[in-house]
């Protein structure tokens, strides 16, 4: 798999509501002026009622005659009843975020009762992240923990 298909999975994981993802659910065949082609979408994404083609091809990659295979998927999607999407890319603070985020889903043990002090800062009043994290009695500790309860 590619990194920016291991990306567009990771950001999926982050949305919710997601029941399946197929990965390469079917090859599509079709014909244009040129003759006869081929795509393999990338990815169905099954959601609460609703499904989702999904082709991820990063804006820089993308060829003349993907065009015709985009299209070709898109209608095949809206004959199905389902949405068509191409992921072209991501804006570089999203897919840190996501990196950031992601590594910090590990279950984490809180032996110094940061978590709750962090929860009950927070729940005083609204507080910036660098505020609240100096609000505790361990802020350098205490920064990972919070990163973690995101």
């Amino acid at each position: 798999m590619r990194v920016w298909e291991s990306r567009f999975l990771l950001a999926l994981d982050f949305t919710g509501g997601i029941e399946e993802v197929l990965s390469q659910p079917f090859r599509l065949r079709f014909t244009t002026a040129g003759g006869a082609e081929d795509h393999t979408p990338d990815f169905l994404v099954l959601l609460d009622g609703a499904a989702v083609l999904i082709d991820v091809r990063p804006g820089h990659l993308v060829r003349d005659e993907d065009m015709a295979k985009f299209a070709a998927a898109d209608r095949a999607a809206a004959a199905a009843g389902w949405r068509y999407v191409v992921v072209t890319g991501w804006r570089r603070h999203v897919a840190v975020g996501l990196h950031t985020l992601s590594a910090r889903r590990r279950p984490v043990v809180d032996r110094l009762g940061l978590h709750g002090e962090l929860l009950e800062l927070a729940a005083e009043r609204l507080r910036r992240f660098g505020d609240l994290v100096e609000a505790t009695s361990l802020p350098a500790v205490a920064r990972a923990h919070a990163v973690h309860l995101l």
